[in-house]
């Protein structure tokens, strides 16, 4: 089983504009309303692959029980915890030369009790998932969450005897290596505040994930954009480089939560570094040209796949 956690989930709203400008009214073409999150889009291409994960998060509010219901909708198994106060809602503003501003809220205070709940429906899915479980925790933290608590979920997993993967960023991932993550992801400009240098090449993102796993990680992934995906282990002295082919990109908001996926669903099937990482790039890549975050295609990640190089980052 995989079990992927949304301490902060959204109802994301995608507007389509001709062009954005700035102190001015700007019309949309289209508006529309999805459940969203870093988690959500995860458990989306997980499910496109093949495997049946678990959403669990907290939700509050008329927009919390429509974020619930549009989940259960897809058919993706889910369990929340509702909160005192109303699940946020963030924009996301496409303009017709595909540039992309998204407008995140901040998160809604939660309460101790209701963390407490959220991490005991936590630890009955892990313990329900077994020793081969895995547990994929993504997107930001809301308010009054302390900082650790990933550092704290990460513990319990392995308490339990199962990996688990984060993809989050600032104090809440610095802090949660610390606990010994079984794989991180990080983005060129989160990796960069982890290592505290520029990365300006590959070499530097290679730099940048020896430190992340000498702090405590025990694989992490740097993605880069166009540049590719950086990935190295400690399992594995040789570091790898994904590199994807240039692509008609409509928004490719999404698309680290969908390599995610692919790093979580080669996880379950016991594939190799150079396997996950061509099957993470793919995914990423077919978001960019889906419909939307999340929406990666089946035969797009199979296609692109083919068109993946792998190389190995030399010293």
């Amino acid at each position: 089983m995989i079990v992927c956690v949304s301490l902060n989930p959204a109802i994301d709203t995608r507007l389509n504009v001709a062009s954005l400008e700035r102190g001015k009214v700007n019309r949309a073409s289209s508006a529309t309303p999805e459940p969203g999150g870093k988690s959500l889009h995860v458990v989306m291409v997980l499910r496109t692959l093949g495997a049946d994960p678990l959403w669990i998060g907290l939700t509050g509010g008329a927009a919390g029980k429509n974020l619930a219901d549009g989940i259960r909708a897809m058919g993706i198994r889910a369990r929340t915890i509702e909160i005192a106060q109303a699940t946020r809602t963030n924009l996301e503003i496409v303009e017709n030369d595909s540039t992309v501003t998204e407008i995140l809220e901040p998160g809604p205070a939660v309460t101790e009790y209701e963390l407490e709940r959220l991490q005991r429906l936590y630890e009955a899915e892990l313990n329900a998932a077994g020793a081969n479980g895995i547990a994929v925790l993504s997107g930001s933290l809301p308010r009054n969450v302390p900082a650790d608590f990933y550092a704290k979920l990460i513990q319990i997993g392995h308490e339990r005897w199962c990996r688990v993967f984060l993809d989050s960023s600032g104090e809440p991932l610095k802090q949660a290596l610390n606990a010994n993550p079984d794989f991180v992801k990080p983005n060129q400009h989160e990796a960069e505040w982890l290592s505290e240098f520029a990365i300006v090449d590959r070499g530097a993102a290679r730099q940048a994930a020896e430190k992340i796993l000498g702090a405590g990680a025990a694989a992490v992934a740097i993605s880069m954009g166009a540049a590719g995906i950086v990935y190295r282990s400690t399992a594995d002295r040789t570091a790898f480089v994904a590199t994807a082919p240039k692509v008609a990109s409509r928004s490719c908001t999404g698309s680290g939560d969908a390599a995610m996926a692919g790093f979580a669903f080669a996880a379950e099937r016991g594939l190799g570094a150079r396997d996950a990482l061509r099957l993470a790039a793919a995914c990423g890549t077919a978001n960019c040209v889906a419909e939307g975050p999340g929406k990666a295609r089946a035969a797009d990640i199979e296609r692109l796949k083919g068109e993946i190089e792998i190389r190995e980052l030399q010293d």
